[in-house]
């Protein structure tokens, strides 16, 4: 913690192939520790549909602290006060979602810097991220580390992409296929292939513009052409759907398996 040092917003600007990573929606610790030694680049701890709240993401931080993989926190919604709770407790990297745009951009940006770029509150003698004082150059250097992602899902978003990318302190556009889906009138089929091409051409947009594009993809065909266009981190499911397809999957090749014996006259 003493270090401030981002490494995942320091990757965004590298080469090379995609980080991948995995959301976090079990708000739970020891899911956390298991799943930062599971190979992953980064874990998001998701705040907007997973029930977090500060306390949870808090031991979910501390839980993958020193673990070597990197923890960005997808927060609910565009509050400052929130934002500035997050920071404070030791959140570096922050995806937010529903950002339509610039003008909500910029207000995001001002949310978590200090003055006079920004707006956040100084209050390192009760913040973690500065071990309570303990880290002399926090505020010279808090700024320069945080990373902000904005999420692009929705037509909107889309179509106010470009100037989103020109606001300056937004580090990454992350796409949410499924909401951009509800949003082009194809709920609940992210991978139409009106939503896929739209997806594709504004990762290429984002990568043409010099930040960073991300994009959530739980399918490895998708996630691999969105790397191809340019994605530089991907998210390849949640902790969740993990657990529910790795549970009925066993359920169900017990049954299978169960059905072939019964077949055989075992």
């Amino acid at each position: 913690m003493s270090a401030l040092h981002n490494s995942f917003k320091a990757a965004l600007r590298g080469d090379g192939a995609p980080r991948i990573g995995l959301f976090l929606g079990l708000c739970d610790p020891g899911v956390a520790e298991l799943l930062g030694g599971a190979g992953f680049d980064w874990l998001l701890i998701d705040g907007e549909h997973g029930p977090n709240d500060l306390r949870t993401i808090l031991a979910q931080l501390r839980a993958l602290q020193g673990g070597g993989t990197d923890v960005l926190v997808r927060v609910v919604d565009h509050d400052p006060a929130r934002i500035k709770q997050m920071l404070d407790i030791g959140v570096q990297t922050l995806l937010v979602p529903m950002v339509d745009s610039a003008e909500q951009a910029r207000a995001l940006v001002r949310a978590v810097r200090y003055p006079p770029a920004g707006i956040r509150g100084v209050g390192t003698a009760m913040a973690r991220a500065a071990r309570w004082n303990g880290v002399p150059d926090y505020l010279r250097r808090a700024d320069g580390e945080t990373c902000l992602i904005v999420q692009a899902e929705s037509r909107a978003a889309l179509e106010a992409l470009d100037d989103i990318l020109a606001v300056e302190g937004v580090d990454a556009v992350f796409i949410g296929p499924s909401d951009l889906a509800a949003s082009m009138g194809h709920l609940g089929r992210p991978d139409h292939p009106e939503v896929r091409a739209a997806v594709l051409d504004a990762i290429e947009r984002i990568a043409r513009s010099g930040k960073a594009a991300g994009v959530f993809a739980t399918r490895l065909d998708a996630a691999r052409a969105y790397g191809q266009a340019g994605a530089r981190f991907i998210a390849l499911g949640t902790d969740t759907l993990l657990l529910r397809q790795s549970a009925t999957g066993l359920v169900q090749a017990f049954r299978d398996g169960a059905d072939q014996a019964a077949g055989a006259g075992y």
